[in-house]
Formats: C-alpha cells, structure tokens, sequence
C-alpha cells in the first residue's frame, strides 16, 4: 500500500497550491498564511519585503531564542502556466492516482507543505536546538529574494547550524549544484534597405559571431579536463537561449538580442567565462562594428547570477541528512538552488527535497503522495539526530 501524506500536509498543500505565486505576482497572502500558522505554533516570525513592498520573505524560528539550529528553506514562487495545456486547475490541488497536481506542488510548495505540517509537532517539544523556517520569493526569476533574508541573517549574532533546502530531489541528498550567469545581450547595428546591405551594420550577422563565439567556448569546456562524474553533465557547459532581431528580409536589421548562460563547477571561475564572452565583444565584435558607424555597439546586461554548491561529502550534516532520509549515497543536481547562497554566507547546506525535479515546471505538475509521505519521515528523523556540529 502507498504511503500517504497526514491530512495536515494535504490540506496546508492545497492552500498553498491556491495561491497564484507566479513570479510576477505577489506572494503576500501566502506568507500571510504561512506565518499564521507559524506564529500559532509558537514561532518568532520577521519578514524582510522588497523595494515595492509587494513580496516578502519569511524567517521564522521554533525554539530556543539564543541558540544556533537547522534552517528549512524553501521557495514561494513559481513559474508561469501561460500557454501550457493543463487538465486540471493549476491552482486548485487535485489528487489522482497517488499523485497530487497542481501549480508547485513539486517545485516546491510540497516541501513547505510539509515544513509547515511539522511546526505543529515542533511546538509541542522541547528542542535542543531551535528548527528556523526560511520561505523566500522569487526563486525562479534568479534567487532574487532570498538574498535580503540574508542580508538580514549575517547581521544576527550567530548563523544557524546548517540548511536543508527542500527542493525536488525524490529525498535523495544532494551536496553540490553548478553555479550560473545568466545574460542579455543587446547588439544595436544600423538598419536600411537591404539592396544597400554594405552601408549598413547588419545587427543579427555580428550577433551570430557573438553565438558562434558561445559555442565555441562550449566545446572547449566539454572537451576539457575539469570534470565532476556526480554531475550528469560532468563539465560547465555554455548555452544560449535565444536570438531575436530583424523585422523583413529586405530590411537590414538595426537591433538584435542574445539570451545566453554559462552552467559552472563550483571549483571553476563563473565570472572568468562572463569576462571572456565580453572580451570577445569589446575586442572582435564591436570595433569592426564601430568602423562603420561610431553609434553601433553592444549592450551585455547580467541578469542572473547565483553561487554553486560544493559541500565536502564527509561533513557531518551530509551524513546526518543521508541518516534521516535513509540513504547510504548522494549525488549533484544540475540545477541551480538557493543553497549556494546559504552555504556562501556560511552556512553548512544540502538540497533535499520530495518530488521529482523533471515534474518541475511542466503542465500538470504533480507530486507523488508517498514523496510527501517521506519527507515527512525525513523532518521526524531530523528532528531527533545529533546536532550536525
């Protein structure tokens, strides 16, 4: 028989699930919610807001008041269902064979679900240590969010013990995550009829040197040395998204614009590949461009930018975490995570989390009911191991 989730988790998911936390939305009735619920439990809650005072983190601590403890963090937002082919309401969970479907129900509000599930057993208990909730807004747009709740952490005296960040990982325990940078590259030519092609500085032909400069770089990563096996993709990779320019065949095209990224090691320079890409530019693209006309040039905007996670596989969180998930191994997740952040600051961090990150992001999302069943065992097991010091 399947193992099921408590009604508590269920019906916390549901709620969560009905709150449009879409990244472009506010996330405000949902941390309203959750720190109702927190704040009954006993919990000494904060919220740190952004510039428009429309979306909130929340930091919220069960405990001891001066003690260190286990951070449980997790993302309020998700990605669009725009142009996605649902059978279901999105926003309205529905459970069907085992499964439970909606918008976030993997990616992550499961794994809050379950967080908030588990405050109400916290404060029944005398703990040791404190257990500290870290809920966060736009994740997915970049880890934006996350990043002034830890502005605010550092100022405290003392940095909690360690972090499990919850995302979708079927409670397997990862210890390591590539870095990103992320980049728009805007590239402004000057535009005429396409009879008098030479006068012009055509915007998409030095946009493509700038694409075939991208995989250049690519293939010399993926041919070199610096390889990590746990990665299914063992080397930094460069990848680009997008290139849109140019308005009919018989126009030269004035304006052209790049979406690209690099995926990198931790052990390897992020920024080192950033300054290669804009070297080429500067150096190769835009002077031949300038020649022609002195107004042409490039515009690189960084637009994402988060660490990658490289926890030694012998520290004691990393075996504590593997004890309370029942795991004997680990592994390293291509995607990116807040646990970088964490983990920069100081932190001792490792992703784990229920569901499967291929559901992420997809029309009828969907987390298995057993997956929340573990990662309810897993919080309970937590709760009563040693301190990872």
């Amino acid at each position: 028989m399947t193992a099921r989730p408590h009604a508590r988790t269920v019906e916390i998911l549901s709620r969560l699930v009905g709150f449009d936390t879409t990244s472009r939305n506010s996330n405000l009735e949902l941390i309203d919610y959750a720190d109702a619920i927190l704040a009954s439990c006993g919990a000494r809650t904060e919220r740190t807001y952004d510039e428009t005072g429309s979306k909130a983190n929340l930091w919220a601590t069960i405990g001891p008041e001066n003690e260190p403890g286990i951070v449980l963090s997790g993302h309020t937002d998700t990605v669009p269902v725009d142009g996605q082919a649902w059978s279901t309401d999105p926003f309205q969970l529905v459970e069907r064979d085992g499964r439970f479907y909606g918008r976030g129900a993997c990616d992550m509000k499961g794994f809050v679900a379950v967080a908030l599930a588990a405050a109400h057993d916290m404060a029944g208990r005398d703990l040791a240590r404190p257990v500290h909730f870290a809920f966060s807004y736009d994740e997915e747009v970049g880890c934006i969010g996350v990043r002034g709740l830890l502005a605010q952490l550092a100022l405290k005296p003392r940095l909690p013990l360690a972090c499990i960040v919850g995302e979708p990982t079927m409670m397997e325990v990862a210890i390591g995550h590539k870095a990103k940078r992320s980049l728009k590259i805007t590239v402004e030519g000057t535009s005429g009829h396409s009879s008098r092609a030479p006068e012009f500085v055509n915007a998409v032909e030095h946009a493509a040197r700038i694409v075939v400069k991208m995989r250049e770089i690519g293939r010399r990563l993926a041919a070199g040395t610096g390889l990590d096996e746990l990665y299914d993709i063992a080397h930094t990779t460069a990848h680009v998204g997008t290139m849109q320019g140019g308005t009919a065949l018989n126009i030269v095209p004035d304006r052209c614009e790049i979406t690209c990224e690099f995926r990198v090691l931790p052990q390897e320079d992020a920024d080192a590949l950033v300054g290669e890409i804009t070297d080429f530019i500067r150096r190769e693209v835009e002077p031949e461009m300038k020649a022609s006309a002195p107004g042409a040039g490039v515009a690189i905007e960084l637009t994402a930018a988060f660490p990658g996670l490289d926890m030694p596989a012998d520290h004691p969180l990393v075996g504590q975490v593997k004890r309370a998930a029942g795991r004997n191994g680990h592994q390293k997740v291509a995607y990116g995570t807040e646990a970088g952040l964490f983990h920069e600051l100081g932190i001792p961090t490792v992703v784990c989390g229920p569901g499967s990150i291929a559901q992420a992001h997809k029309p009828d999302e969907f987390i298995a009911a057993e997956q929340l069943a573990a990662c309810e065992h897993f919080l309970s097991e937590l709760l009563r191991t040693a301190d990872p010091s």
